[in-house]
């Protein structure tokens, strides 16, 4: 791994994003064909954020956040940080200061592939992130990494500026040459499903809905009306 900075990077489409973030993490990734989405092990710290914008990427080493500080300059208004590590880890890597730094850039939160602590000041700040674990354990900053650069974030492969969308469901990376057309598919998918979401309401059965009855009773599902038949 070479230690550098890239400072410029091209940003997924920002309409795009607006779309992720109002649709949120299971309709995205279903539009990109259940793809993109990250190991269920990272979760949110505090429950009830949802958000959506272009990655600024990190690569750091165990227990080191000194690339989290060089990289808060490279930030702009809208971002979410995404922070790989080169092996497994989970130190506190991240807190409040940090949280405060990156606040004041407008970036939108944290995805850490690592521990993040301080927890309930977090929260107080409304500064949400997604982490591996919560841990108290403090960490060092002396080893380089590097900064906008491709990066693996709990088993998903982040290229800066790709669209990033995380809520209680997880997070789901979104290609950025991508991201238009997901947006496209991902908001018919929603309307769709408010339709489907209606006849349910009116007490229309699923079976009935997507005509699974004859399907079902091809594959051998039987009814029976007495328990001793069946």
């Amino acid at each position: 791994m070479k230690p550098v900075v890239v400072r410029n990077i091209k940003r997924a489409d920002a309409s795009a994003i607006a779309t992720f973030e109002k649709l949120g993490v299971s309709t995205v990734h279903e539009a990109l064909g259940r793809s993109g989405l990250m190991k269920p092990y990272l979760r949110p710290i505090w429950a009830g954020a949802s958000i959506a914008g272009p990655a600024v990427t990190i690569l750091a080493q165990p227990g080191d956040n000194w690339m989290i500080h060089v990289a808060v300059e490279q930030c702009r208004p809208g971002d979410i940080v995404v922070l790989g590590v080169t092996a497994d880890n989970t130190d506190g890597m991240f807190g409040d200061l940090l949280a405060t730094s990156l606040k004041a850039r407008g970036v939108k939160g944290l995805i850490i592939d690592a521990g993040c602590r301080d927890v309930a000041t977090l929260k107080e700040m409304g500064f949400p992130v997604w982490s591996r674990a919560i841990s108290a354990k403090g960490t060092v900053k002396a080893t380089l990494g590097a900064v906008n650069i491709p990066v693996v974030c709990a088993g998903v492969n982040v290229i800066p500026g790709d669209a990033v969308v995380a809520d209680d469901d997880g997070v789901v990376i979104v290609p950025a040459k991508l991201a238009i057309e997901v947006a496209a598919k991902a908001q018919k998918r929603a309307d769709d499903e408010e339709a489907k979401r209606t006849k349910l309401a009116s007490g229309i059965l699923g079976l009935d809905m997507y005509s699974m009855r004859e399907p079902l009773a091809k594959a051998g599902l039987v009814y029976v009306d007495n328990p001793e038949d069946a």
